[in-house]
């Protein structure tokens, strides 16, 4: 089950979670870890390892079999490509569109969107149509409609994907920014060691198992001797 629980050390429990596919393909099997409240982690592994689907049953896009996920707080997420979550036409309408379930004014509205995109140094954008936008542009429109949100957990699934190497540095390097300067817990999931630079700690899956987690570096030349041998 999810479900949000009140103030915690940690801002995401998961507890001996296991996921398999209807062909009887397992994905996580017996999986456990807690990201702590207020810090950016990164999740690390190869294809086939289960992060994508470990961080879509945190977001509850799909459901548990065994175990148990516990969100402490509201919860975003950005995605790899964000042209499948940018669904309106302009920046300031598009990240107003995540507020119209909170019955808020146009003036709270029209605040909470300023707010957002200067955030993630977008408010001069707040009219550029999204068609417009560079994909690190993109990146940050759909960081700032959590943020309108007033979210305080955020994941991000292999986010600088499909970025140029000089946005994708950009990009890591706002996330860690938003953590720290508004206490922020970030969870992301990646395959380029450079990122882990900008991170207070990692996971490690293998086969569907936590095998790692911790210090960042300690994970990369792990990983790096992997690659190696």
């Amino acid at each position: 089950m999810t479900e949000s629980l009140p103030l915690s050390s940690s801002a995401i429990e998961i507890k001996d979670l296991s996921f398999a596919w209807s062909s009887g393909n397992k994905v996580l099997d017996h999986c456990s870890l807690s990201v702590p409240r207020g810090e950016f982690w990164m999740l690390l592994g190869t294809n086939g390892s289960g992060k994508s689907t470990l961080l879509r049953l945190i977001a509850g896009l799909l459901a548990p079999q065994v175990g148990s996920i516990n969100i402490h707080g509201g919860l975003g997420i950005v995605f790899q490509n964000p042209d499948t979550q940018l669904v309106m036409p302009t920046v300031g309408a598009d990240v107003a569109f995540g507020l119209v379930s909170e019955k808020l004014t146009p003036s709270q509205v029209r605040h909470r969107v300023t707010e957002a995109l200067t955030a993630v140094n977008l408010a001069d954008l707040i009219r550029r149509p999204i068609y417009a936008l560079s994909g690190g542009q993109k990146q940050r429109v759909a960081i700032a409609g959590a943020i309108a949100r007033q979210i305080e957990v955020i994941l991000f699934d292999e986010p600088t994907a499909l970025l140029d190497p000089d946005a994708q540095l950009d990009l890591v390097a706002q996330v860690r920014e938003l953590v720290k300067s508004r206490g922020l817990t970030a969870l992301w999931v990646t395959h380029r060691l450079e990122e882990l630079d900008y991170c207070d700690g990692a996971f490690l899956l293998e086969h569907g198992r936590l095998v790692d987690r911790g210090n960042p570096e300690r994970m990369r030349q792990r990983l790096m001797k992997e690659i190696e041998s």
